[in-house]
């Protein structure tokens, strides 16, 4: 177990104590009205690992990971962020080749949508740094502290990850668009999902980008209560964001980049009117809609 991950689990633990002693005094009839009187000790611990983690709990841990990820060296963002952009690229194949395999139904993109979600998993559940997710976790440290130091750490972390990200998602698209990898069939479906993805006004992709960023770090604010169920909650947000043809700047960089490399648009198509439309509202939803109102709902009241 990594480092990072030993973090989190002991920031989660420690800051559920508080939740876990109410629980305990609720249960075992310390406050007025507690029905708890006919059960067991047993009972009631189970009751007790049962009760949801509190608001407080989910910020608390992802606030510490969030601290550790700033305090990694440059190298490490580096390399961790070029596997990210990397593995997201099977979101494009996974989907392709579920395409390609299916007839030309109305219902063939409630199948080939879950495609999507297999770069995800290999990113999350990988421990990849992907830009989208530190919209979120790296966002509570600034908001904590509100200093300039913790500023300039959140900027630099952003700008290796985005940049390692885009150099990884890059070399991948490349090499699937230039070698014909899974074969006429599976590229050309590649093709119409990469097509159908930068075909949009510049205005439309910024507006479902903040939705897509939204959703996104929806799904980082609910893993450290997840236990077991992190990977049906991975699959579940970004089968969403794939039905909803919502953009997610590192995934969609995939398929601008294929384009790119197939002489189907341009450097300036990709990276104006497709890239930058979108990473700003990723951004904007990431930070704004979920950092910001969950970090509110903590400070301010008993979360």
């Amino acid at each position: 177990m990594s480092d990072r991950v030993r973090a989190t689990d002991a920031a989660t633990k420690k800051a559920s104590r508080p939740a876990k002693a109410q629980t305990a005094k609720t249960i075992s009839g310390d406050v007025t009205g507690a029905p708890a009187a006919d059960l067991s000790r047993a009972e009631r611990r189970v009751a007790e690992e049962r009760t949801a983690p509190r608001a407080a709990v989910i910020h608390e841990a992802i606030r510490a990971e969030g601290e550790g990820e700033l305090r990694r060296p440059l190298s490490a963002l580096v390399w961790s962020g070029m596997a990210a952009g990397l593995s997201i690229g099977f979101s494009l194949v996974a989907s392709g080749l579920i395409r390609t395999h299916l007839a030309d139904t109305s219902w063939r993109p409630l199948i080939a949508c879950f495609g999507y979600s297999v770069g995800f998993l290999a990113v999350i559940l990988g421990r990849q740094q992907l830009y989208t997710e530190n919209t979120l976790t790296v966002m509570l440290p600034l908001f904590t502290l509100r200093d300039l130091p913790t500023l300039m750490q959140v900027l630099r972390l952003w700008a290796v990850v985005l940049l390692a990200n885009l150099a990884g998602a890059c070399m991948f698209a490349w090499a699937i668009a230039r070698f014909d990898l899974f074969g006429p069939d599976a590229t050309r479906a590649f093709a119409d999902i990469a097509t159908g993805a930068v075909s949009v006004g510049w205005m439309s992709l910024l507006g479902r980008g903040v939705v897509a960023g939204w959703l996104i770090a929806l799904m980082v604010w609910m893993m450290p209560g997840a236990d077991s169920s992190r990977a049906f909650i991975i699959v579940v947000m970004t089968y969403l964001v794939a039905l909803g043809n919502l953009p997610h700047g590192i995934a969609g960089s995939v398929d601008g980049f294929f384009l790119v490399a197939r002489g189907a648009l341009s450097w300036g198509g990709m990276l104006g009117n497709f890239l930058l439309p979108v990473l700003i509202g990723n951004t904007i939803g990431g930070v704004s809609l979920v950092a910001f109102f969950n970090h509110a709902q903590v400070v301010t009241g008993d979360a």
